[in-house]
């Protein structure tokens, strides 16, 4: 995507960077992980005991493990790579719950850490949605068909690095909206009885059978609002909300009996709301949610949509 400065009446096209800069690409989004992804950084090439190396490991705010592995050549095959390391690590995952409770034992200094707001004794960690991310400069139609034949998630983001020292993030992945088949990749002959899969695939009817259609009707309205936004968005069913999101999640939804809780990936202080619609979930102390952000709002009726919509659209804007 071609970047331009605005400099008054006259625009100056931004160049990308012609530098070899894959020995500092890792280490960039490491030191800046939660910043770019909302990821927690875990680990640094992460040995696994078949010999092979897991680039960044790393945990959600929800919980789920993630693999990071970067494309620093054309012929890296980090898609089935990725694959195999999330193979081993469903099949470790004693030694990811340790590095685990290690890390935040190390960062707070204390047997009770702050977890997105929640303050626990013990990570949760939801080895139904782990997560496998890779991170190139570009893809070729190769990678791209193999990420969509896929029905395991794989979640591609192409990063660009231009002059004024700006660095560019997207969401690489051709279908806006994943399409769940009928299995997934399975590791053993008992998985394919439905047994340990290697990830759990939720839809948005899982979220929508125990409510009323009143609620369906209103999510269904700004469900339609939020697809329309861009053509890039994807939209991923989670354990407890719906995330829709390019590169990182800007808001995610969470439908109820009785209305829909939104949450907005804003940072407190950075949303603007005159007529109050929103909740700011660090005032006056930070309460634990599920979703990403700082900031909540619930729709009950449809003459809200559009009002909340803007500040939907405000996170949208902040988090592309």
């Amino acid at each position: 995507m071609a970047l331009f400065k605005i400099n008054g009446s006259s625009v100056k096209k931004i160049t990308v960077k012609d530098l070899d800069l894959e020995k500092n690409l890792q280490s960039l989004f490491e030191n800046n992980l939660e910043e770019i992804l909302n990821i927690v950084f875990l680990a640094h090439e992460y040995s696994t005991s078949f010999g092979g190396r897991i680039d960044t490991l790393g945990i959600d705010k929800n919980g789920s493990p993630c693999i990071i592995e970067y494309k620093k050549s054309q012929n890296d095959n980090v898609i089935n790579q990725g694959l195999s390391y999330l193979r081993w690590l469903l099949d470790h995952k004693a030694d990811f719950e340790k590095l685990v409770e290690q890390h935040f034992a190390n960062a707070y200094d204390s047997p009770t850490v702050t977890w997105d707001g929640k303050i626990v004794s013990k990570i949760e960690i939801d080895w139904d949605s782990p997560r496998v991310i890779c991170i190139a400069e570009s893809y070729n139609k190769f990678d791209l068909d193999t990420a969509d034949i896929l029905p395991i998630n794989n979640e591609l983001l192409r990063y660009r690095i231009y002059d004024e020292n700006i660095l560019y993030v997207e969401p690489e992945n051709s279908q806006k909206i994943k399409i769940s088949t009928s299995g997934i990749v399975q590791k053993t002959k008992k998985e394919k009885e439905g047994q340990d899969k290697l990830q759990k695939i939720y839809t948005v009817d899982d979220h929508l059978k125990n409510t009323s259609e009143k609620i369906k009707t209103l999510f269904s309205k700004l469900r339609e609002k939020i697809i329309s936004i861009d053509e890039n968005i994807k939209e991923e069913p989670k354990k407890l909300y719906i995330a829709y999101k390019l590169a990182t999640n800007f808001v995610d939804v969470e439908i109820r009996s009785k209305d829909i809780k939104i949450f907005l990936n804003i940072k407190s202080g950075q949303l603007n709301d005159s007529k109050n619609l929103a909740r700011d979930l660090t005032k006056p102390k930070h309460i634990g949610h599920w979703g990403n952000g700082d900031y909540e709002v619930k729709l009950e009726s449809e003459d809200r949509v559009d009002e909340i919509f803007e500040l939907i659209k405000q996170s949208y804007n902040l988090n592309k």
